[in-house]
């Protein structure tokens, strides 16, 4: 594409340079070409990114170039994030190349125009693929799921049957959507346990990415939902009956027990544990390793929560300090 075709769709402004400037795709300052764009929000490196090889480069308004430029410069209120838009559109698509041979797609799908099936991956009876979705090598599609338009699922994944999947939707490799949630009902009189209804489903909004060796478990009775735009990293486990807000994004190693919710915008980080009927609210951060307990809520919003339970930082790094003043008095 064009840097004009780019600022189209877009925005920003053309400070300096050719409109016309072809570009390929997006690198590191290092690394660049004469087809590559990149990218420098401070002014150093604003500064490094106009002096490179690449093709053009984007930069805070507040960082644009002086006379003596003499590559194409845009300038964008949000650089890092008007790159990786313009990386997503550079990207080259994969080719379509139909349903494999060694799959197998029940009679009774539906596949939509330019649906990609790879080798040995199952789709059973009344799924539903949308246009320009990957399917890739051994995935498994059960019973009556849907999946929306230009998806893609990574090797090795699994769609539990009844499960709903929506647009531009990315699954990584051995991700497992839709299977039982852990309930169980105890004999008070045996011990023994009997497993919960799991028979609600799952569903997944449009715009989310759910990263490799996760697992989302379906409702009990109810559903799961996993709204627009949340992004998880790998090795993350949400339980049945959750539901994840817009625009969440949860760091590896994450477990969200059943029946907790957690709001639009939330930022959760590596290795937090939430406790099951737990609330988090919208803007919330948590940081890594904190610990929300069952039943809990925690809704300031904006907040930077620390520790188990959790608490506002400050408030858990004072408590640290008065813990390590503790022990070097007794140590002394």
């Amino acid at each position: 594409m064009t840097v004009a075709e780019l600022i189209e769709r877009l925005g920003g402004e053309l400070v300096c340079g050719d409109a016309k400037t072809m570009l390929t795709g997006v690198d590191d300052t290092r690394r660049a070409n004469e087809t590559d764009l990149v990218f420098g929000e401070s002014e150093a490196a604003a500064g490094e990114a106009v002096r490179c090889g690449a093709g053009a480069a984007v930069v805070s308004l507040g960082s644009v170039p002086g006379a003596e430029c003499r590559m194409t410069v845009i300038a964008a209120k949000q650089p890092r994030l008007w790159f990786a838009r313009a990386a997503k559109l550079l990207a080259l698509n994969l080719p379509v190349t139909g349903v494999d041979a060694s799959s197998e797609v029940s009679a009774d799908a539906v596949l939509g125009e330019g649906v990609t099936v790879g080798p040995c991956a199952v789709i059973g009876a009344n799924a539903v693929i949308g246009k320009f979705t990957r399917v890739e090598a051994g995935v498994v599609i059960g019973e009556g799921v849907i999946v929306g338009e230009h998806c893609l699922i990574y090797p090795r994944a699994v769609v539990y049957a009844g499960s709903a999947i929506g647009n531009r939707v990315v699954v990584h490799a051995g991700v497992v959507l839709g299977a039982d949630g852990f309930g169980y009902v105890r004999d008070r009189e045996t011990g023994a346990y009997t497993q919960f209804p799991q028979q609600g489903r799952l569903v997944i909004e449009d715009d989310v990415e759910i990263g490799a060796n996760s697992t989302i478990d379906r409702g009990a009775l109810a559903e799961t939902r996993i709204r627009r735009g949340v992004k998880i990293d790998n090795l993350v486990h949400i339980g049945h009956n959750c539901d994840i807000g817009e625009d969440v994004v949860i760091a590896a190693l994450t477990g969200i027990s059943g029946s907790s919710s957690v709001g639009n915008g939330a930022v959760i980080a590596g290795q937090v544990g939430i406790g099951d009927h737990a609330h988090v609210g919208p803007g919330v951060i948590l940081g890594g390793q904190a610990g929300i307990l069952s039943g809990k809520s925690e809704t300031r919003t904006g907040t930077v929560l620390w520790g188990t339970p959790a608490k506002p930082v400050k408030e858990y790094l004072r408590e640290l300090a008065s813990v390590a003043q503790l022990a070097k008095r007794k140590k002394d």
